[in-house]
């Protein structure tokens, strides 16, 4: 099967971009997105997306856009899915239904990198869990062989821009997600390490994106580009359910 990849960078994990990897039978669009624990300070950049991610938008429509529109009118009290929509041009992301057949999560151990914790993987753990448990059709399983996973976790001692977390994950053209990447940091920016509860709640930050949020300037939530909280808020549950009770794809 022949593959175009349409890199707009030499490299993908270190900017924040949208990028259009197109295969003949499958088109995939992929997305990356950062956050940052605030005890350093931090920033997050969004660049616009590209034109293939444009294209691909306009042509897989939703067709049914005013049911959807209406349903988000009637629950959008409580969520921030306003603003979710003004940043990915009025479309939602999200995964398929995987209760029946659920998202293989792979988490890697940082066994021999300063200050790893074996705790840090339970807290990753967790955070899927959190989520899942909100009652959205999608659960996670942890499996033991990276190649049968839909999403990996990876760590790393420091990025060298300062966040702490970042998510890249792939969607089909109709919006739905497809599989994912999560790579989380040991240290701040800075050096300063990172405890246990912040690791958990930057995997908090990191797996509500992996399930299709986008960030939020209200401070109170875990979806803020610079997380001061550490749990999830009432507007990230109102948000994540609302989500999942819509199909993915354009609602223009």
């Amino acid at each position: 099967m022949k593959r175009i990849d349409l890199l707009p960078y030499a490299l993908l994990l270190p900017v924040m971009t949208f990028v259009a990897v197109q295969a003949a039978d499958s088109p995939r669009i992929t997305s990356i997105t950062t956050g940052a624990i605030s005890s350093v300070p931090a920033r997050d950049e969004h660049a616009p997306a590209s034109p293939a991610t444009a294209a691909a938008g306009a042509e897989d429509r939703n067709p049914d856009a005013a049911d959807v529109r209406r349903r988000l009118q009637q629950g959008e009290r409580g969520t921030y899915i306003s603003e979710i929509l003004r940043q990915r041009d009025s479309a939602l992301a999200r995964w398929p239904e995987r209760t029946s057949q659920p998202v293989r999560v792979w988490i890697a151990a940082g066994e021999g990198m300063k200050d790893w914790d074996p705790a840090f993987a339970l807290r990753v753990q967790d955070a899927f869990s959190e989520w899942s448990n909100l009652g959205i059709p999608v659960r996670f399983i942890f499996v033991r062989d990276s190649a049968e996973a839909d999403v990996h976790v990876a760590w790393l001692d420091h990025f060298s821009e300062p966040i702490s977390g970042k998510t890249l994950w792939a969607r089909d053209r109709r919006w739905w997600i497809v599989d994912g990447n999560i790579t989380l940091a040991l240290h701040h920016n800075g050096g300063e390490p990172l405890d246990s509860r912040a690791v958990q709640a930057i995997a908090l930050h990191e797996v509500g994106h992996l399930l299709g949020l986008d960030h939020t300037i209200d401070t109170a939530n875990i979806m803020t580009p610079r997380v001061r909280v550490r749990d999830l808020s009432s507007a990230d549950r109102a948000t994540m359910k609302l989500l999942y009770s819509l199909p993915a794809g354009s609602v223009k």
